[in-house]
């Protein structure tokens, strides 16, 4: 399987150019950061941008944060040399741009053996191909890329999402298909709490392990909004037990709250019991 056991609520891009971003990002409560050294930096930028990541990652100091490197995509003049650069550093995995099928994962892996390749979803392509993207032996997680996805799509802004429903489900899809992480995309308006925690809990209703973050500001709404909350918790424990006790005595179908619980429910329940403890033990 390739789930991780850790929590990936909370994903923050930070750029890989900015020296005081990179070491805030040491003491900010998120899940995992994407050091990005894509959109975030200029063309002129590029090569600073690599040692300045190169030095903050041989620094260290990030704690349990998960560590991903977005590089260049590798048919621009800079993805494979992101990579040489930095490819014996201390990551959890390298994040790979505009991925439209497995053949683009497998350039990736060419070039880096002992790494973890995540792949943002983000052309119509990589959405119609995302199953045999998923499949790739080294591909471990995905990235929505939903503001280049919507221009590719021309589809207009809405608060519920919907003309990117289809895209989003066949994502998670391919990414449960093959137990692949999935992240939501970012929400623009860094500023705006309440549309964040709408889109979060969507988002977290749909199924994915956590959302992208453009800004700090934006970490506390989202981790709350992909934690098992203290009622979810409690009624995942009384499942357990109820089940547990029928099993013990063979007698009868456990019932919780005038609901049948069965195995399907039971492995929910210890999903949730586990998130919560990986959440703790942050």
């Amino acid at each position: 399987m390739h789930i991780d056991a850790r929590p990936y609520r909370s994903v923050l891009y930070i750029p890989g150019s900015k020296e005081r971003a990179l070491d805030k990002a040491r003491q900010l409560p998120a899940d995992a950061i994407i050091f990005d050294l894509e959109d975030a930096v200029t063309p002129d930028a590029k090569e600073a941008a690599r040692e300045t990541l190169a030095a903050a990652l041989a620094q260290g100091g990030y704690g349990a944060r998960a560590r991903i490197v977005r590089i260049n995509a590798l048919d621009t003049d800079w993805g494979a040399a992101d990579v040489a650069a930095l490819k014996g550093a201390d990551v959890d995995a390298f994040l790979l741009p505009k991925v439209n099928s497995a053949a683009d994962v497998q350039a990736l892996a060419d070039l880096v053996e002992d790494v973890p390749i995540w792949a943002m979803i983000e052309t119509p392509m990589g959405v119609l191909n995302a199953a045999e993207i998923a499949a790739h032996p080294r591909l471990t997680g995905f990235v929505s890329g939903t503001n280049d996805l919507a221009k590719e799509l021309n589809c207009r802004h809405r608060a519920d999402r919907l003309p990117m429903q289809v895209a989003l489900q066949t994502i998670l899809l391919a990414a449960r298909a093959h137990d692949v992480i999935a992240i939501d995309g970012v929400y623009n308006q860094f500023k705006d709490d309440e549309g964040l925690r709408a889109e979060c809990e969507q988002g977290r209703d749909l199924g994915f392990d956590g959302k992208t973050l453009i800004h700090p500001a934006q970490i506390e709404v989202t981790n709350t909004a992909f934690s098992p909350s203290q009622e979810e918790i409690e009624l995942a424990q009384r499942q357990i037990a109820a089940f547990e006790e029928v099993q013990r005595t063979g007698q009868g179908v456990a019932v919780v709250d005038g609901k049948i619980v069965e195995n399907l429910h039971v492995d929910t329940a210890r999903k949730i019991l586990a998130m919560a403890s990986s959440v703790a033990a942050l």
